[in-house]
Protein backbone atom coordinates (compact mmCIF):
# COMPACT_ATOMS: atom_id res chain seq x y z
CA UNK A 1 0.00 0.00 0.00
CA UNK A 2 1.29 3.24 -0.86
CA UNK A 3 0.37 6.68 0.63
CA UNK A 4 0.00 9.77 -1.73
CA UNK A 5 -1.01 13.55 -1.39
CA UNK A 6 -1.98 15.17 -4.15
CA UNK A 7 -2.89 18.69 -3.65
CA UNK A 8 -2.43 22.68 -4.08
CA UNK A 9 -1.93 25.78 -2.06
CA UNK A 10 -0.95 29.39 -1.64
CA UNK A 11 2.56 28.38 -2.43
CA UNK A 12 1.32 26.78 -5.96
CA UNK A 13 -1.90 28.48 -7.21
CA UNK A 14 -3.25 31.69 -6.20
CA UNK A 15 -7.05 32.40 -4.52
CA UNK A 16 -8.98 32.51 -8.20
CA UNK A 17 -7.54 28.99 -8.59
CA UNK A 18 -7.65 27.93 -5.01
CA UNK A 19 -11.77 28.92 -4.41
CA UNK A 20 -12.89 26.48 -7.26
CA UNK A 21 -10.94 23.45 -5.72
CA UNK A 22 -12.77 24.26 -2.23
CA UNK A 23 -14.61 21.57 -0.60
CA UNK A 24 -17.13 23.40 2.46
CA UNK A 25 -17.08 21.24 4.93
CA UNK A 26 -21.15 20.84 3.78
CA UNK A 27 -20.08 19.04 0.53
CA UNK A 28 -17.25 16.73 2.40
CA UNK A 29 -19.05 13.97 3.26
CA UNK A 30 -19.92 14.05 -0.77
CA UNK A 31 -16.78 14.35 -1.98
CA UNK A 32 -15.33 11.84 0.05
CA UNK A 33 -17.82 9.26 -1.11
CA UNK A 34 -17.00 9.89 -3.93
CA UNK A 35 -13.45 9.27 -4.15
CA UNK A 36 -14.10 6.28 -2.31
CA UNK A 37 -15.73 5.26 -4.73
CA UNK A 38 -12.74 4.80 -7.46
CA UNK A 39 -11.58 1.33 -7.98
CA UNK A 40 -7.84 1.98 -6.78
CA UNK A 41 -8.59 4.47 -3.48
CA UNK A 42 -8.47 2.54 -1.03
CA UNK A 43 -8.73 5.10 1.76
CA UNK A 44 -9.10 8.80 1.48
CA UNK A 45 -9.16 12.04 3.41
CA UNK A 46 -9.61 15.79 2.54
CA UNK A 47 -7.58 18.58 3.95
CA UNK A 48 -9.57 22.02 2.88
CA UNK A 49 -8.72 25.42 4.14
CA UNK A 50 -8.27 29.36 2.85
CA UNK A 51 -4.89 28.11 1.73
CA UNK A 52 -5.21 24.40 0.42
CA UNK A 53 -6.92 21.53 -0.80
CA UNK A 54 -5.22 18.38 -0.36
CA UNK A 55 -6.42 14.99 -0.58
CA UNK A 56 -4.79 12.44 0.91
CA UNK A 57 -5.32 8.50 -0.67
CA UNK A 58 -3.99 5.02 0.50
CA UNK A 59 -3.65 2.95 -3.49
CA UNK A 60 -1.64 -0.01 -4.23
CA UNK A 61 -1.36 1.20 -7.88
CA UNK A 62 0.08 4.92 -7.11
CA UNK A 63 -0.33 6.11 -10.97
CA UNK A 64 -3.94 5.12 -11.09
CA UNK A 65 -4.54 6.43 -7.61
CA UNK A 66 -3.34 10.05 -8.66
CA UNK A 67 -5.14 9.87 -12.06
CA UNK A 68 -8.36 9.25 -10.05
CA UNK A 69 -7.63 12.39 -7.76
CA UNK A 70 -6.76 14.70 -10.65
CA UNK A 71 -9.93 13.01 -12.43
CA UNK A 72 -11.94 14.41 -9.40
CA UNK A 73 -10.40 17.52 -8.83
CA UNK A 74 -11.11 18.61 -12.65
CA UNK A 75 -14.64 17.44 -12.34
CA UNK A 76 -15.20 19.19 -8.93
CA UNK A 77 -13.27 22.64 -10.34
CA UNK A 78 -14.76 22.56 -13.58
CA UNK A 79 -11.13 23.19 -14.55
CA UNK A 80 -9.82 21.62 -17.47
CA UNK A 81 -6.72 18.96 -16.43
CA UNK A 82 -4.37 20.51 -18.49
CA UNK A 83 -4.85 23.75 -16.74
CA UNK A 84 -5.04 22.44 -12.87
CA UNK A 85 -2.09 19.77 -13.24
CA UNK A 86 0.24 23.35 -13.42
CA UNK A 87 -0.79 24.45 -9.83
CA UNK A 88 -0.79 20.49 -8.27
CA UNK A 89 2.21 18.58 -6.60
CA UNK A 90 2.20 15.06 -5.70
CA UNK A 91 3.97 13.44 -3.19
CA UNK A 92 4.49 9.98 -2.44
CA UNK A 93 4.86 7.85 0.70
CA UNK A 94 7.52 9.42 2.86
CA UNK A 95 7.27 12.80 1.12
CA UNK A 96 3.57 12.30 1.91
CA UNK A 97 3.74 11.55 5.41
CA UNK A 98 6.42 14.32 6.07
CA UNK A 99 4.53 17.04 4.32
CA UNK A 100 0.97 16.32 6.28
CA UNK A 101 3.30 16.47 9.50
CA UNK A 102 4.58 19.80 8.59
CA UNK A 103 1.27 21.18 7.64
CA UNK A 104 0.01 19.96 11.19
CA UNK A 105 2.82 21.74 12.83
CA UNK A 106 2.23 24.90 10.60
CA UNK A 107 5.54 24.75 9.03
CA UNK A 108 3.62 25.09 5.36
CA UNK A 109 1.48 27.57 6.70
CA UNK A 110 1.10 31.06 5.12
CA UNK A 111 1.85 32.28 8.21
CA UNK A 112 4.74 30.37 9.38
CA UNK A 113 3.89 28.86 13.06
CA UNK A 114 -0.17 29.80 12.63
CA UNK A 115 -1.99 27.69 15.07
CA UNK A 116 -5.28 27.36 13.21
CA UNK A 117 -4.05 24.65 10.93
CA UNK A 118 -3.84 21.81 13.90
CA UNK A 119 -7.57 22.28 14.69
CA UNK A 120 -8.10 21.91 10.50
CA UNK A 121 -6.04 18.73 10.59
CA UNK A 122 -8.07 17.30 13.33
CA UNK A 123 -11.28 17.81 11.90
CA UNK A 124 -10.07 16.66 8.99
CA UNK A 125 -9.30 13.68 10.64
CA UNK A 126 -12.96 13.36 12.21
CA UNK A 127 -15.01 13.96 8.82
CA UNK A 128 -12.82 11.52 7.45
CA UNK A 129 -13.41 8.85 10.02
CA UNK A 130 -17.06 9.87 10.17
CA UNK A 131 -17.65 9.66 6.47
CA UNK A 132 -15.83 6.32 6.43
CA UNK A 133 -12.68 7.71 4.61
CA UNK A 134 -10.03 7.00 6.86
CA UNK A 135 -9.74 3.56 7.77
CA UNK A 136 -6.47 1.88 9.11
CA UNK A 137 -3.25 3.61 7.58
CA UNK A 138 -4.67 7.48 7.40
CA UNK A 139 -6.12 6.62 10.68
CA UNK A 140 -2.63 6.16 12.47
CA UNK A 141 -1.29 8.84 9.67
CA UNK A 142 -3.36 11.56 11.15
CA UNK A 143 -3.22 10.91 14.75
CA UNK A 144 0.28 10.82 14.43
CA UNK A 145 0.55 13.98 12.38
CA UNK A 146 -2.09 15.73 15.69
CA UNK A 147 0.92 14.27 18.12
CA UNK A 148 3.41 16.02 16.24
CA UNK A 149 1.45 19.38 15.60
CA UNK A 150 1.26 19.63 19.27
CA UNK A 151 5.05 18.55 20.42
CA UNK A 152 6.45 21.46 17.53
CA UNK A 153 3.91 23.70 19.64
CA UNK A 154 5.16 22.58 23.37
CA UNK A 155 8.73 21.98 22.77
CA UNK A 156 9.13 24.61 20.38
CA UNK A 157 8.72 28.68 20.74
CA UNK A 158 7.50 28.69 16.85
CA UNK A 159 4.00 29.00 18.62
CA UNK A 160 4.21 32.09 20.74
CA UNK A 161 2.97 35.04 19.52
CA UNK A 162 2.47 33.73 15.92
CA UNK A 163 0.29 36.03 13.79
CA UNK A 164 -2.79 34.16 11.92
CA UNK A 165 -4.12 35.33 8.68
CA UNK A 166 -6.83 37.46 10.90
CA UNK A 167 -4.06 39.31 12.68
CA UNK A 168 -2.19 39.40 9.37
CA UNK A 169 -5.15 40.94 7.84
CA UNK A 170 -5.10 43.80 10.58
CA UNK A 171 -1.50 44.52 10.10
CA UNK A 172 -1.54 45.12 6.51
CA UNK A 173 -4.84 47.76 7.14
CA UNK A 174 -2.62 49.07 9.80
CA UNK A 175 0.37 49.67 6.96
CA UNK A 176 -2.13 51.08 4.74
CA UNK A 177 -4.42 53.63 7.08
CA UNK A 178 -1.52 53.99 9.80
CA UNK A 179 -3.85 55.18 12.28
CA UNK A 180 -6.79 52.72 13.16
CA UNK A 181 -8.57 54.23 16.03
CA UNK A 182 -9.92 57.10 13.69
CA UNK A 183 -11.03 54.27 11.40
CA UNK A 184 -15.03 52.74 11.72
CA UNK A 185 -14.59 49.69 10.91
CA UNK A 186 -17.15 46.78 9.70
CA UNK A 187 -16.43 42.98 10.21
CA UNK A 188 -19.03 40.75 7.46
CA UNK A 189 -19.01 37.51 9.76
CA UNK A 190 -18.89 36.00 13.29
CA UNK A 191 -16.39 33.08 12.86
CA UNK A 192 -13.05 32.29 14.42
CA UNK A 193 -11.70 34.28 11.81
CA UNK A 194 -13.68 36.80 12.69
CA UNK A 195 -13.32 36.49 16.60
CA UNK A 196 -9.62 36.86 16.05
CA UNK A 197 -10.05 40.06 13.52
CA UNK A 198 -11.70 41.59 16.79
CA UNK A 199 -8.91 40.96 18.83
CA UNK A 200 -6.48 42.09 16.69
CA UNK A 201 -8.38 45.31 15.84
CA UNK A 202 -8.78 45.73 19.50
CA UNK A 203 -5.02 45.31 20.52
CA UNK A 204 -4.15 48.27 17.66
CA UNK A 205 -6.32 50.40 19.29
CA UNK A 206 -9.66 50.18 16.79
CA UNK A 207 -12.59 51.97 18.53
CA UNK A 208 -15.45 51.51 16.51
CA UNK A 209 -16.03 48.14 15.02
CA UNK A 210 -19.23 46.67 13.08
CA UNK A 211 -19.92 42.91 13.16
CA UNK A 212 -22.74 41.72 10.97
CA UNK A 213 -24.18 38.36 10.19
CA UNK A 214 -26.61 36.37 9.23
CA UNK A 215 -27.39 34.91 12.67
CA UNK A 216 -27.11 37.89 15.18
CA UNK A 217 -27.21 35.96 18.09
CA UNK A 218 -23.84 34.25 16.91
CA UNK A 219 -22.69 38.32 16.73
CA UNK A 220 -23.51 38.55 19.96
CA UNK A 221 -22.21 35.57 20.96
CA UNK A 222 -18.65 36.86 19.62
CA UNK A 223 -19.41 40.23 21.38
CA UNK A 224 -19.96 39.41 24.67
CA UNK A 225 -16.18 37.52 24.47
CA UNK A 226 -14.95 41.19 24.42
CA UNK A 227 -17.43 42.85 27.47
CA UNK A 228 -16.99 46.51 28.02
CA UNK A 229 -15.60 47.11 23.83
CA UNK A 230 -17.05 49.29 21.30
CA UNK A 231 -18.54 46.30 19.27
CA UNK A 232 -21.90 46.99 17.71
CA UNK A 233 -24.03 44.13 15.82
CA UNK A 234 -26.05 44.80 13.32
CA UNK A 235 -28.38 42.01 10.80
CA UNK A 236 -26.38 41.03 7.33
CA UNK A 237 -29.44 43.22 5.87
CA UNK A 238 -28.17 46.24 6.58
CA UNK A 239 -24.80 45.11 5.67
CA UNK A 240 -24.49 47.72 2.63
CA UNK A 241 -25.30 50.71 5.13
CA UNK A 242 -22.99 49.66 7.30
CA UNK A 243 -20.43 49.63 4.64
CA UNK A 244 -21.44 52.73 3.39
CA UNK A 245 -20.56 54.38 7.20
CA UNK A 246 -17.65 52.38 7.18
CA UNK A 247 -13.54 53.28 6.48
CA UNK A 248 -12.42 49.47 6.34
CA UNK A 249 -14.60 46.19 5.85
CA UNK A 250 -12.59 42.63 6.76
CA UNK A 251 -15.16 40.06 5.76
CA UNK A 252 -14.90 36.18 6.10
CA UNK A 253 -17.66 34.49 5.54
CA UNK A 254 -18.60 30.93 4.22
CA UNK A 255 -20.19 32.28 1.04
CA UNK A 256 -19.37 30.40 -2.14
CA UNK A 257 -20.54 33.32 -4.15
CA UNK A 258 -19.28 37.05 -3.62
CA UNK A 259 -21.30 38.89 -1.37
CA UNK A 260 -19.90 42.24 -2.45
CA UNK A 261 -19.37 43.57 -5.84
CA UNK A 262 -18.84 46.93 -7.81
CA UNK A 263 -22.55 47.00 -8.52
CA UNK A 264 -23.98 46.64 -4.98
CA UNK A 265 -20.58 49.56 -3.28
CA UNK A 266 -21.61 51.66 -6.29
CA UNK A 267 -25.23 52.25 -4.81
CA UNK A 268 -24.46 52.81 -1.52
CA UNK A 269 -20.83 54.76 -1.76
CA UNK A 270 -20.44 58.39 -2.40
CA UNK A 271 -18.43 58.95 -4.61
CA UNK A 272 -15.40 60.67 -2.51
CA UNK A 273 -15.01 58.22 0.15
CA UNK A 274 -12.35 56.00 0.44
CA UNK A 275 -12.71 52.41 1.46
CA UNK A 276 -10.56 48.95 1.88
CA UNK A 277 -11.32 45.98 1.77
CA UNK A 278 -10.00 43.09 3.33
CA UNK A 279 -11.35 39.55 1.86
CA UNK A 280 -9.90 36.51 4.18
CA UNK A 281 -12.05 33.99 2.49
CA UNK A 282 -11.65 31.65 0.27
CA UNK A 283 -14.05 31.58 -1.83
CA UNK A 284 -13.15 35.21 -1.95
CA UNK A 285 -16.51 37.55 -0.54
CA UNK A 286 -15.13 40.22 -2.37
CA UNK A 287 -15.40 40.42 -6.11
CA UNK A 288 -11.92 41.63 -7.90
CA UNK A 289 -14.64 44.15 -9.95
CA UNK A 290 -14.95 46.15 -7.04
CA UNK A 291 -10.87 47.35 -7.32
CA UNK A 292 -12.80 49.50 -10.63
CA UNK A 293 -14.34 51.95 -8.62
CA UNK A 294 -11.96 55.04 -8.12
CA UNK A 295 -11.57 55.14 -4.27
CA UNK A 296 -11.97 51.68 -3.46
CA UNK A 297 -8.87 49.48 -2.68
CA UNK A 298 -9.73 45.43 -2.04
CA UNK A 299 -7.19 42.84 -0.48
CA UNK A 300 -7.44 39.05 -0.29
CA UNK A 301 -5.23 36.28 1.40
CA UNK A 302 -2.50 36.74 -1.46
CA UNK A 303 -2.01 40.07 -0.59
CA UNK A 304 -1.16 39.21 3.14
CA UNK A 305 2.90 37.67 1.65
CA UNK A 306 4.16 41.67 2.37
CA UNK A 307 3.16 41.16 6.08
CA UNK A 308 3.97 37.95 6.18
CA UNK A 309 7.63 37.75 4.70
CA UNK A 310 8.35 40.26 8.19
CA UNK A 311 7.10 37.85 10.21
CA UNK A 312 9.01 34.65 8.23
CA UNK A 313 12.57 35.59 9.13
CA UNK A 314 12.17 35.64 13.22
CA UNK A 315 10.68 32.03 12.37
CA UNK A 316 13.21 30.15 9.84
CA UNK A 317 15.37 29.07 12.85
CA UNK A 318 12.28 28.11 15.26
CA UNK A 319 11.22 25.83 12.17
CA UNK A 320 14.74 24.18 11.61
CA UNK A 321 14.07 22.94 15.28
CA UNK A 322 10.73 21.49 14.87
CA UNK A 323 11.73 19.84 11.68
CA UNK A 324 13.97 17.63 13.54
CA UNK A 325 10.79 16.65 15.87
CA UNK A 326 8.86 16.10 12.97
CA UNK A 327 11.30 13.51 11.69
CA UNK A 328 11.02 11.50 15.03
CA UNK A 329 7.41 11.71 14.23
CA UNK A 330 8.02 10.14 10.47
CA UNK A 331 10.32 7.65 11.67
CA UNK A 332 7.69 6.32 14.63
CA UNK A 333 4.71 6.09 11.79
CA UNK A 334 7.16 4.15 9.60
CA UNK A 335 8.44 1.85 11.94
CA UNK A 336 4.70 0.86 12.65
CA UNK A 337 3.34 1.30 8.75
CA UNK A 338 6.64 -1.49 8.91
CA UNK A 339 4.88 -3.71 11.02
CA UNK A 340 1.91 -4.10 9.64
CA UNK A 341 3.24 -6.57 6.75
CA UNK A 342 3.81 -8.56 9.62
CA UNK A 343 0.34 -8.76 11.19
CA UNK A 344 -1.38 -11.30 9.04
CA UNK A 345 1.96 -13.91 9.63
CA UNK A 346 1.78 -13.15 13.11
CA UNK A 347 -1.68 -13.70 13.81
CA UNK A 348 -2.03 -16.72 11.68
CA UNK A 349 1.04 -18.13 14.07
CA UNK A 350 -0.98 -17.06 16.96
CA UNK A 351 -4.51 -18.88 16.05
CA UNK A 352 -2.62 -22.20 14.24
CA UNK A 353 -0.80 -22.36 18.28
CA UNK A 354 -3.80 -21.54 19.86
CA UNK A 355 -5.55 -24.22 17.87
CA UNK A 356 -3.70 -26.41 18.98
CA UNK A 357 -3.46 -25.78 22.12
CA UNK A 358 -7.22 -25.69 22.99
CA UNK A 359 -6.92 -29.04 21.40
CA UNK A 360 -4.49 -31.35 23.68
CA UNK A 361 -5.51 -29.22 26.57
CA UNK A 362 -9.24 -30.78 25.86
CA UNK A 363 -7.71 -33.79 25.63
CA UNK A 364 -5.75 -33.23 28.48
CA UNK A 365 -8.49 -32.64 30.41
CA UNK A 366 -10.51 -35.61 29.16
CA UNK A 367 -8.07 -37.99 30.73
CA UNK A 368 -7.82 -36.28 34.02
CA UNK A 369 -11.81 -37.11 35.18
CA UNK A 370 -14.17 -34.50 35.00
CA UNK A 371 -13.72 -33.82 39.00
CA UNK A 372 -10.58 -33.19 38.57
CA UNK A 373 -10.73 -31.31 35.03
CA UNK A 374 -13.29 -28.96 37.01
CA UNK A 375 -11.07 -28.40 40.04
CA UNK A 376 -8.35 -27.49 38.16
CA UNK A 377 -9.03 -26.19 34.86
CA UNK A 378 -8.80 -22.22 35.25
CA UNK A 379 -5.34 -23.19 36.65
CA UNK A 380 -4.16 -25.55 33.57
CA UNK A 381 -5.58 -22.78 30.85
CA UNK A 382 -3.64 -20.45 32.25
CA UNK A 383 -0.75 -22.44 32.52
CA UNK A 384 -0.88 -23.73 29.16
CA UNK A 385 -1.68 -19.88 27.56
CA UNK A 386 1.55 -18.58 29.35
CA UNK A 387 3.99 -21.27 27.64
CA UNK A 388 2.40 -20.50 24.10
CA UNK A 389 3.21 -16.85 24.92
CA UNK A 390 6.13 -16.69 26.00
CA UNK A 391 7.63 -19.11 23.44
CA UNK A 392 6.02 -16.99 20.59
CA UNK A 393 7.05 -14.05 22.41
CA UNK A 394 10.39 -12.97 20.86
CA UNK A 395 9.81 -14.47 17.21
CA UNK A 396 6.65 -11.95 17.07
CA UNK A 397 9.37 -9.12 18.94
CA UNK A 398 12.38 -10.43 16.20
CA UNK A 399 9.78 -9.94 12.94
CA UNK A 400 8.55 -6.53 14.27
CA UNK A 401 11.80 -5.36 15.29
CA UNK A 402 13.88 -5.80 11.21
CA UNK A 403 14.41 -3.14 9.71
CA UNK A 404 15.35 -4.38 6.47
CA UNK A 405 12.48 -4.93 4.28
CA UNK A 406 14.22 -8.15 2.59
CA UNK A 407 15.15 -9.73 5.47
CA UNK A 408 11.84 -8.97 7.57
CA UNK A 409 9.82 -10.94 4.31
CA UNK A 410 12.84 -13.65 4.53
CA UNK A 411 11.67 -14.30 8.19
CA UNK A 412 7.91 -14.27 7.62
CA UNK A 413 8.45 -16.35 4.32
CA UNK A 414 10.37 -18.58 6.62
CA UNK A 415 7.58 -18.80 9.61
CA UNK A 416 5.22 -19.56 7.36
CA UNK A 417 7.38 -22.63 5.95
CA UNK A 418 8.51 -24.00 8.92
CA UNK A 419 4.71 -23.68 10.74
CA UNK A 420 2.88 -24.16 7.16
CA UNK A 421 1.39 -21.38 7.63
CA UNK A 422 -1.80 -20.57 5.13
CA UNK A 423 -1.44 -16.52 5.16
CA UNK A 424 -3.44 -13.93 3.31
CA UNK A 425 -2.04 -10.89 2.52
CA UNK A 426 -3.65 -8.24 4.41
CA UNK A 427 -3.89 -5.53 6.63
CA UNK A 428 -5.82 -4.76 9.56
Amino acid sequence: MNIVVVGLSHKTAPVEVREKLSIPEPQMEGATAQLASYPNIEEVAIVSTCNRLEIYIVTEETELGIREVTQFLSEHSKLPKSSLRQHLFVLLHQDAVMHLMRVAAGLDSLVLGEGQILAQVKNTHKLGQQYNGIKTILNRLFKQAITAGKRVRTETSIGTGAVSISSAAVELAQMKVQNLAACRVAIVGAGKMSRLLVQHLLSKGALAIYVLNRSVARAQELAQQFPGQPIQIHPISSMLPVIAESDLVFTSTSAMEPILDRAKLEMVLEQSRRLMLFDISVPRNVHSDVNELANVQAFNVDDLKAVVAQNYESRRKMAQEALGLLEEEVETFEEWLRSLETVSTISCLRHKIETIREQELEKALSRLGSEFAEKHQEVIEALTRGIVNKILHDPMVQLRAQQDVEARRHCMQTLQTLFNLDVEQQYS
